[in-house]
């Protein structure tokens, strides 16, 4: 299985993150040749060696209109009351993704840029559907952590226009790297955020800053001696959005590594690590969400099935049980991965009449699973492979079975008699 791991022991930025993929690429120039096709209004990506304790490694700096941003604290004047709150989704307005902690202090007015904005600039980018997607996806993590610490809606969360074409790059950057990668499974260490407080233009805050503590709910995470911010939210979210799980690095044959450096120097090298090779763990972690029910229809939890398995659960049961006072009812299971929890808890209390739900938390452990598309006398069948662990299984998709069975006015097992003959 192709795995890729990260190593955060030095936090997560955008920029280190896309330094650190960059080099796992057999050309990384002609793929910064790539970013800088994407079509982000005055932004330019510059890839150059850096080294951080003896290491060598790739550090990559983004300019818009020919600057690069250092809005380490700086201060805006805008009136707080206002309806819109200013909020600014890297580094809090103090710092940038461009290596930790930098200090730069001056007033001045910029204009700012809503979530909407932001989704149309990178519908507009010179990319796959997928990596525009799934920069948006990151981009709504970051929006929602800013409105959850301000108190505010994530309508009213404003990005800081020179820094949202910074922040936008980094995302990008990433989720185009990692469509080209494309790893089976990405597993990302724990984070270290870095600890003290930073100067923001809302006053001195703790670190992790409250965005970044937000996105890393459920993420395993610690300080230490190093002052200052180390993972920021554009790092945290990217890191959510693309985890598979959290934990050690999985045994594995590792290709090759990348070291994206920040720019700062402290005690230990400031760089982010990733290793991309084979892995033969197949284990992952996944989360049971469980709750009685004794007052549905079977209509409404079938619909509540539909919904569940809609919004990404792994599967979907029922058990008939007995509650108190000789209730016949049902126990719901859900198996979804730890990175879906809060959808499915949302899913859950909004389809079902439930009050409280129960967690299971499982390692798992999966063959590779692939599906090939096969052209027969009888149509296109799907046939799905799973292999590892020294076993390898062949299974005809039923609805593709169904399908012959009713065409030829034969049963399934004579129709997939017919499949099995061609295989």
């Amino acid at each position: 299985m192709k795995t890729l791991y990260i190593e955060c022991s030095m936090g997560a930025a955008g920029d280190m993150l896309t330094a650190a993929l960059i080099e796992l690429l057999p050309d990384p120039d002609a793929f910064i040749e790539r970013l800088n096709k994407m079509g982000i209004p005055g932004v330019r990506f510059i890839k150059e060696s850096s080294e951080k304790c003896g290491i060598r490694g790739t550090h990559i700096t983004v300019t818009v209109n020919g600057e690069t941003e250092i809005p380490s604290q700086v201060v805006h004047d805008h009136d707080h009351a206002h309806a819109h709150v200013r909020v600014r989704a890297r580094r809090q307005e103090h710092t940038h993704d461009h290596g930790h902690t930098h200090t730069h202090t001056h007033t001045h007015t910029h204009s700012h840029s809503a979530l909407d904005d932001i989704k149309r600039i990178i519908e507009g980018l010179h990319v796959p559907d997928k990596v525009k997607s799934d920069a948006i996806a990151v981009y709504s993590i970051i929006a929602e952590a800013e409105g959850h610490a301000h108190g505010a809606h994530v309508s009213e969360i404003h990005f800081h226009e020179v820094g949202t074409m910074d922040a936008i790059a980094d995302v990008s950057a990433v989720c185009l790297l990692m469509n080209e990668l494309s790893p089976d499974e990405t597993v990302v260490s724990p984070v270290h955020v870095g600890s003290g407080f930073v100067r923001c233009a809302h006053g001195i805050l703790p670190v992790p800053a409250p965005a970044t503590a937000h996105i890393l709910r459920d993420v395993p995470i610690y300080g230490g001696r190093i002052k200052g911010e180390l993972c920021t939210p554009t790092g945290a979210a990217l890191l959510k959005h693309f985890a598979s799980r959290f934990g050690d690095m999985p045994q594995m044959r590792t290709e090759h590594i990348g070291y994206g450096m920040g720019t700062m120097d402290f005690e230990a090298a400031n760089c982010v690590r990733a290793f991309l090779g084979e892995s033969e763990d197949r284990r992952d972690g996944v989360i049971e969400l469980s709750c009685n029910l004794d007052d549905m229809t079977p209509e409404e939890l079938g619909f509540a099935f539909e919904r569940l398995f809609e919004g990404g659960a792994l599967d979907v049961w029922a058990v008939p049980a007995v509650m108190k006072k000789s209730r016949p009812a049902t126990v719901l299971a859900v198996l979804c991965r730890e990175c879906d929890r809060d959808k499915m808890l949302g899913l859950i209390f909004a389809h079902t009449s439930t009050i409280g739900v129960r967690e299971n938390v499982f390692a798992r452990y999966v063959l590779d699973r692939r599906t090939e598309t096969l052209d027969t006398p009888y149509g296109e069948v799907r046939v799905k492979t799973s292999e590892g662990y020294g076993v390898t299984r062949r299974k005809i998709e039923y609805e593709d079975i169904a399908r012959i069975a009713k065409e030829k006015s034969l049963s399934i097992s004579a129709a997939r008699a017919l499949i099995d003959e061609l295989l």
